[in-house]
């Protein structure tokens, strides 16, 4: 699978989906060595996928392309089914999410995991999971009624300079979307991790009032994540930010976002990004920023 900034975190969540569903390995492509390095890795037997809002960006057209020459069967997942990418591809999914307004993407990423998320469930044809993407729509409208209240948490860290965001499993993408909008729109430096990895070394930087942003919804991960969360309080004094649908993880919170009690686990990383945009909208307009112009990125970005 080959994709960028937000799209590549729409293949981590295939990345852990597409595995734990479906039972079928993916790696994320290097697009480097298709084009600085053209020495592009045996493709053959493997369905080569391209993400892309635009599908303009030419490194992802060329593992497209390469994918073909070498007799693989190709596939784009993309909001513009007359671009190269579309045009490349053997097979297309118009993720059907109408223009993209925002220069930093939110409707197509959310349409991208739902495209994700509905040929895992065909590929099983589980009629419990295919009724539970018809849910998916009123589970996210109820996160967007909270907004009102979302206005008033954000002005808490309206000074922030820094952050860690974490999930673990499907919300692996979670973290890292979060993170990415954090970064772009509010210029906060926020690092994405998994919970396990933040283990492993990173943990040492927190200190007394270090926010941390966590992606906790009820499911396998759970009781790994909330255990992380409680040594980070008691231990390292942390201010949390917890985006989740279970009352221990909301109660644990300085900053509890909850998400609806129904969303499953597999399906959680739809709806639980939503939070993570309206927190990154809400604080660039607290600290008198245009979220409509972020400094130094576009639209559309093409790389090589």
């Amino acid at each position: 699978m080959a994709a960028r900034g937000t799209s590549d975190n729409a293949g981590r969540y295939a990345n852990y989906l597409w595995g734990a569903h479906n039972q079928y390995p993916l790696a994320l492509a290097t697009p480097s060595l298709f084009t600085f390095y053209q020495q592009p890795p045996q493709l053959k037997g493997a369905l080569v996928v391209g993400i892309s809002q635009s599908g303009m960006s030419p490194d992802i057209v060329s593992v497209i392309e390469e994918g073909k020459r070498q007799g693989s069967l190709t596939m784009a997942i993309t909001n513009s089914p007359e671009s190269p990418l579309a045009k490349m591809a053997d097979l297309n999914i118009d993720i059907c999410a109408g223009e993209e307004l925002a220069v930093a993407a939110t409707k197509t990423y959310t349409a991208q995991l739902m495209a994700v998320a509905m040929l895992s469930a065909a590929l099983r044809d589980e009629k419990s999971e295919l009724s539970d993407l018809q849910q998916v729509p009123e589970w996210v409208q109820l996160v967007l009624n909270n907004q009102e209240q979302m206005v008033e948490q954000v002005q808490r860290y309206t000074f922030m300079k820094q952050c860690v965001v974490l999930g673990r499993g499907f919300n692996y993408a979670t973290a890292f979307e979060w993170s990415l909008k954090l970064k772009e729109l509010t210029y906060t430096v926020a690092e994405p991790y998994s919970s396990a990895d933040f283990l492993h070394g990173p943990i040492a930087m927190v200190e007394r009032n270090f926010p941390i942003m966590v992606v906790a919804p009820q499911g396998k991960i759970f009781q790994n994540l909330y255990e992380v969360m409680v040594a980070l309080k008691k231990d390292q004094h942390a201010e949390l930010v917890v985006v989740s649908n279970h009352m221990k993880a909301l109660e644990l919170a300085n900053t509890p976002i909850s998400i609806p009690t129904a969303v499953p686990e597999w399906l959680s990383p739809i709806v639980s990004i939503v939070p993570g945009q309206l927190f990154a909208y809400h604080l660039t307009k607290a600290r008198g920023l245009n979220s409509e112009t972020p400094r130094a990125i576009n639209k559309v970005t093409k790389t090589e």
